[in-house]
């Protein structure tokens, strides 16, 4: 056996199977590419699911952990720390907000703030208590928690996992109708994904997001933003709302905050909003640790000179440029969908399903993944270079026969 099988043998005998990995081992990654066990080179474009914008091994990155972690790694939120305070400040900052409560991983981050809607929605908007409605899209992916299957319509997420959390109403997503109809006087939120990846990097209709934004505030309901994967830069802009004026009451954030290096996620909102909490109300061991506050500082303070937002405006137009004549060239590609670095490809079932369309593109090299169907998603670093952007979508064309 090579020493991809033992490795794949022994990952398979002694873990949970909750994911189906493509058959690759990766042993050091910089930039954009990876290396395997085999000394086999892959390039990146898929970047964590936006966790690695930065791309690996950004040495900027490196040098804040790595100079964090000779000092202090972690108190606990028993003790303050001296990299909290600048952390939640430049944070805030950087959304328009005014507060900070920071987590660990994107679901928790999710979890947090329907915890954060429901309180405002007793304490402030003076919902009955246990009446709290959050509305939400269908299709929808904000992680794999209890709660949140509980509003998944993914049956593969959702099945055997019952009783579910009860306080949420499904509506399409992009059906302004069906949102306005879904508003009552017991609603407190509205979660939405800016653009929903797992489903495909689905764009909502032109004017969606504004009329949304403008809905809740008439009836009083917060609109909560889900940029986890969109946000922090993935789309040419910092946040995926910008791209329609749109500023959301909270944003909820990860991946790529934590820079690929550690887990880091937060709320981000008002003062009036996430002043609803009260000591021992809410926390975590971990959250907004001393090292996740320095990695994270320095993610914000790199997407503070506008470069790489710049760069995946520029970048995208490309991308979607090359994608946008492969779905014109015979049918190969059905449809592309997206904005900046981050795209949809459904690919003609005739080719084949998603995994099989991303395992031959392991073989050339190429790294993608799969959703639903036939569909592929692309989403590289934001650091990658223009010849290998060029290089990964002609092995994309390679496979799909072009």
């Amino acid at each position: 056996m090579t020493a991809t099988e033992d490795l794949i043998a022994a990952a398979g005998a002694h873990s949970a199977h909750t994911y189906r990995p493509l058959p690759v081992v990766i042993a050091t990654a910089e930039g954009a590419w990876m290396t395997d066990v085999e000394g086999r080179r892959y390039l990146d474009l898929l970047a964590g699911y936006s966790a690695l914008n930065f791309g690996h091994g950004n040495r900027r990155l490196l040098d804040a952990a790595r100079a964090q972690m000779e000092r202090v790694t972690l108190t606990s939120r028993a003790f303050h720390h001296d990299r909290f305070g600048a952390f939640c400040e430049q944070l805030a900052a950087l959304c328009g907000m005014e507060a900070v409560l920071p987590v660990n991983t994107g679901s928790e981050a999710v979890e947090t703030a329907v915890k954060t809607a429901r309180k405002w929605g007793y304490t402030v908007k003076g919902v009955p208590a246990e009446m709290a409605k959050i509305v939400v899209a269908g299709n929808n992916f904000h992680g794999r928690t209890t709660t949140i299957i509980s509003f998944s319509t993914d049956p593969g997420t959702r099945a055997d996992f019952g009783p579910y959390t009860p306080g949420f109403q499904i509506v399409p997503y992009g059906d302004l109708t069906a949102m306005r109809s879904a508003l009552t006087e017991n609603t407190v939120a509205v979660l939405l994904e800016p653009i929903q990846g797992e489903a495909g990097v689905l764009v909502p209709p032109a004017g969606y997001l504004p009329a949304v934004r403008e809905l809740t505030r008439e009836r009083n309901v917060l609109f909560v933003a889900d940029e986890v994967q969109s946000g922090l830069g993935r789309t040419g802009r910092t946040f995926a709302c910008e791209h329609e004026g749109v500023v959301p009451d909270v944003y909820v954030l990860g991946k790529a905050l934590g820079g690929g290096i550690l887990p880091v996620s937060a709320v981000v909102s008002s003062r009036e909003v996430l002043g609803v909490f009260r000591p021992g109300e809410h926390g975590s061991t971990f959250g907004g640790n001393p090292l996740a506050c320095a990695v994270a500082l320095e993610v914000i303070a790199m997407l503070r000179t506008g470069e790489f937002q710049a760069r995946a405006a520029r970048l995208g137009e490309r991308l979607h440029r090359e994608l946008g004549l492969l779905a014109g060239a015979g049918g190969r590609v059905r449809a592309v969908r997206g904005r900046g670095l981050w795209a949809g490809v459904d690919v003609d079932p005739a080719l084949g399903t998603g995994r099989e369309v991303s395992e031959r593109l392991m073989d050339r090299g190429v790294l993608v993944k799969d959703t639903h169907g036939s569909t592929i998603r692309i989403s590289p670093p934001l650091v990658i270079g223009e010849e290998d952007l060029d290089w990964g979508l002609d092995q994309l064309r390679a496979v799909l026969g072009g």
